[in-house]
C-alpha cells in the first residue's frame, strides 16, 4: 500500500460580509438557470465546453477515482441517431411504461416523446458513470460512483450557466443505446444526456416555482 502524499491547501479566507455577498450573488445567478427545450443551432466555442467540463472534473469523488466520462457529441449524423433512439424509448415510456402519477407530474412541463433539441443544440454532452476499472489485471469497482458523478453533473450545469449557456438534463430510459451508438465500453454506464447551447429566439420555459428556503432547509 502506497504512502499518502500531502501539500499545503491553497485557500483564500474572505471576510464574513464578503462571504454573504458572494453566496447571495451566486444564488441570484443560479436562480436564473432554467431547463431549456428550445435551442438555437448557433455555434458555441469548443473551448467553452472544454472549460466547463474541466470545472466538472474538479468535483469530489469516492476514493478520488473520478468515475466520469464526458463524451462531447457535435457530429450531426450521430446526433440524429441519438434522437431517433431516444424518441423510440420515450414513446414507450409515455405510452405504457410511466405510471399515471408520473405522467401527471410531467404534464405541467408540457413534455412528450418528441425531442428535436437533440439535433438542434450544437452540442450533446453524454455523461457516463465508470462503474469499474482494471488495475494490475484485477477488476475493481469505483466507490460511490453514483454520488460522485451526480455531484460532477451539478457542477457542470452550474459551469455552463456561468458561461451564459442553456442546458437540459435528459434521461431517456433505458439509456443503453447511448453506450452502443457512442461505442463506449461496458464499464461506462450512461448517466445523463445534456444538450448545450444558446436558447432559441423567444424560447419559453414552464411557469413553475422553486421551493422556499423553509421548505428545503432545517436547522437542528
Amino acid at each position: 500500500m502506497s504512502e499518502p502524499k500531502f501539500k499545503l491547501l491553497n485557500f483564500r479566507r474572505v471576510a464574513k460580509d464578503e462571504q454573504i455577498q458572494k453566496a447571495a450573488e451566486f444564488y441570484e445567478s443560479l436562480n436564473g438557470r432554467r431547463t431549456v427545450r428550445d435551442f438555437s443551432a448557433e455555434e458555441v466555442p469548443l473551448e467553452t465546453i472544454e472549460k466547463a467540463i474541466l470545472a466538472a472534473g474538479t468535483a469530489p469523488s469516492g476514493a478520488n477515482m473520478q468515475p466520469w466520462r464526458f463524451v462531447v457529441v457535435r457530429d450531426r449524423e450521430i446526433k440524429r441517431k441519438i434522437r431517433v433512439a431516444a424518441e423510440r424509448e420515450e414513446y414507450e415510456s409515455y405510452h405504457g411504461r410511466m405510471s399515471a402519477k408520473w405522467l401527471r407530474r410531467l404534464a405541467v412541463l408540457g413534455t412528450d416523446e418528441h425531442k428535436p433539441f437533440l439535433e438542434i443544440a450544437p452540442y450533446l454532452i453524454v455523461v457516463f458513470r465508470i462503474n469499474s476499472i482494471v488495475e494490475d489485471g484485477e477488476i475493481e469497482p469505483t466507490y460511490y460512483s453514483q454520488e460522485s458523478v451526480g455531484i460532477a453533473v451539478g457542477m457542470l450545469l452550474a459551469a455552463f450557466h456561468n458561461a451564459g449557456l442553456a442546458t437540459l438534463t435528459h434521461t431517456p430510459s433505458p439509456m443503453r443505446f447511448l453506450q452502443e451508438i457512442l461505442k463506449r465500453p461496458k464499464t461506462e454506464i450512461p448517466f445523463v444526456l445534456i444538450p448545450v447551447g444558446y436558447p432559441a429566439e423567444g424560447a419559453k420555459v414552464p411557469d413553475i416555482e422553486r421551493k422556499s428556503l423553509a421548505e428545503i432547509m432545517e436547522i437542528v
